[in-house]
């Protein structure tokens, strides 16, 4: 078992309509979330914090051509609510051409905290575990009109 999989093991997916109606029910669970990064700045304890455009992980990659290679990680196009993650962040992930930014996808499993981000109320998760895909590394349901699969 791969470590992702151990992360999000147990966990559910979190849902924004549930914590937004019940969120002493979603406080302190343990959830998995697929984002588009729309903000990053420092975060408390030397994390970074940031804002997610929520997204759907398709069950099928969209691919340039027949070559599995050519496949890219693919997500829906439109937004499916919003929250924020607390990331501690490795690597060039941290900094450079590739780290986490605007733009990047990151699935996240972690565990949703009892705070809310002060700014819009969304759901905050502490991040036990984080995976990365810089921008232009993954495409979203939007790209199908060019890719196929």
């Amino acid at each position: 078992m791969s470590g992702e999989d151990r992360a999000v093991a147990g966990s559910t997916e979190y849902d924004t309509f549930t914590f937004e109606r019940t969120p002493d029910k979603v406080k302190g669970k343990s959830v998995w979330l697929f984002g588009v990064v729309t903000q990053r700045k420092p975060g408390a304890g030397g994390a970074t914090y940031v804002a997610l455009s929520l997204r759907t992980l398709q069950p099928r990659n969209l691919c340039d051509t027949d070559d599995e290679d050519s496949c890219r990680v693919t997500v829906t196009d439109r937004e499916m609510g919003r929250a924020h993650a607390l990331l501690t962040l490795r690597g060039e992930d941290e900094m450079g051409e590739l780290s986490v930014g605007l733009g990047s996808l990151v699935r996240v499993a972690g565990r949703v905290a009892e705070a809310v981000d002060p700014e819009d109320g969304t759901a905050i998760v502490r991040a036990d575990f984080y995976r990365h895909w810089p921008r232009g590394f993954y495409v979203t349901t939007k790209a199908a009109a060019t890719m196929h699969r």
